[in-house]
């Protein structure tokens, strides 16, 4: 896999769960809260993410106080337009209490702590940024807190994609299997209605 770490102690990092999108291929519902198994989206994520960080931050723009329990800091969207995720990882930066952000969507139940891990030893000055092929996952992400101003001056100039403002900051790739099921997002309940739950 390509990059170098920077340190074999990684810095301490908060952890970003996205969680507040419209939830389109899902019916509309809210996707954190769709269950696998026995556990929600959202609960298998966290389930992985807790034990790596005293601040988790969950972004969400419905069920606020059901979100609220696992999370030590709470965000939304500044409107009620759905923005996307670009906005939710710019509020984050603003309020996040380490120098690092590690970005994760809330629909990949299978995650585990060593590709979190991973992340997180390579933090350093550019982003770093999972890579499966030829296709970037921006939403798999560690991002240095002092990229917040260059995203907000992209966010400005009326840049929406995740990927594109993260590729202006010239990221590190982790390099992983096209096929890696951990990796795997569950945004469409056939999805989730196809695969065995691994509770």
């Amino acid at each position: 896999m390509s990059g170098t770490p920077m340190s074999t102690s990684p810095p301490p990092s908060s952890i970003l769960l996205l969680a507040g999108g419209r939830g389109q291929r899902m019916g509309g519902q809210d996707k954190g809260w769709v269950r696998w198994g026995e556990h929600a989206l959202i609960e298998h994520v966290q389930r992985v993410a807790r034990p790596l960080t005293d601040d988790l931050i969950i972004s969400c723009n419905r069920n606020h106080q059901r979100y609220r329990p696992l999370a030590d800091q709470m965000i939304s969207d500044p409107g009620d337009d759905f923005p996307g995720p670009l906005i939710g990882i710019i509020e984050a930066l603003g309020i996040a209490r380490h120098p690092y952000l590690l970005i994760l969507p809330c629909d990949a139940p299978r995650l585990d702590a060593s590709i979190l891990q991973h992340l997180q030893q390579h933090a350093g000055t550019r982003p770093v940024m999972l890579r499966q092929g030829s296709y970037w996952q921006p939403l798999f992400s560690l991002l240095p807190t002092a990229a917040l101003p260059y995203l907000q001056q992209q966010w400005q100039a009326g840049q929406r994609s995740v990927q594109r403002a993260l590729l202006g900051l010239e990221p590190i790739a982790l390099d992983y299997p096209s096929d890696d099921p951990r990796l795997a997002n569950f945004n469409e309940l056939t999805l989730l209605a196809q695969t065995p739950a691994q509770d």
